[in-house]
């Protein structure tokens, strides 16, 4: 397994997180080194997505029914689009990544920060191809809910819980940090070929991505720093 963390290299905030995600993972003795992956910046979206016959399915206001998938799709608060297609467009490449080198990934964004040293061996054991490693505070929507549901299964590796109504995606609490297996990173690019891209949190959603789970021990958390997607 190789680790990535989701960088913004002349942005204070993202370098700010990545110094404190580092710290983190030494003192919990994470046994990995954590590789910076260079974030996709807005200027360098359309050149991306054309490049690779990308286009962008997701509303910037209100909500509409995706016709293929029956999901309903709500606009996410965002003043820049770019910056929400290049939060997608990182993703999406280290996907591609995990695909192509055939070898799993532990994908984080620079507001991650570890609780406790991470089992990956057990959880790439596992028969789940996505798995969330964070917390729910602070970091989804009805994020009690999402905990209560998760700490009344005893699993220690479970499905995604059910928050919402059936036609609403769910998936991870926020896209914070995840392990990726390969057969997980095909099913995200297939997704993305036949739906169009969405915000990376909203197309790995358990209605669209078979074998998402969750581990009862949140390993991670944010770290609650300023939005560089939604500024």
């Amino acid at each position: 397994m190789e680790a990535y963390v989701i960088t913004m290299a002349n942005n204070e905030v993202s370098l700010k997180g990545v110094k404190n995600l580092e710290a983190s993972s030494r003192k919990v003795n994470n046994s990995f080194n954590i590789n910076k992956f260079d974030a996709i910046m807005p200027g360098m979206v359309k050149a991306i997505t054309l490049g690779n016959g990308l286009k962008w399915n997701y509303p910037w206001s209100g909500s509409q029914t995706d016709i293929k998938s029956g999901l309903v799709k709500s606009a996410y608060a965002t003043s820049n689009p770019e910056t929400r297609i290049a939060c997608a467009l990182s993703h999406w490449l280290l996907w591609n990544k995990c695909l192509k080198e055939d070898t799993p990934l532990l994908i984080l964004e620079h507001d991650s920060f570890f609780l406790h040293k991470l089992d990956f061996k057990s959880i790439l054991k596992s028969n789940y191809d996505i798995v969330g490693i964070n917390s729910p505070a602070a970091a989804t929507r009805k994020a009690h809910k999402y905990h209560d549901l998760i700490q009344e299964n005893s699993a220690w590796i479970q499905p995604v819980p059910t928050i919402d109504e059936f036609n609403i995606p769910q998936g991870l609490a926020g896209n914070s940090a995840y392990i990726i297996k390969q057969a997980g990173a095909k099913n995200l690019i297939e997704a993305v070929k036949e739906y169009g891209l969405w915000p990376n949190d909203a197309i790995m959603c358990k209605q669209l991505i078979p074998r998402l789970g969750v581990t009862r021990t949140y390993f991670t958390r944010v770290q609650g720093l300023p939005s560089t997607t939604v500024n």
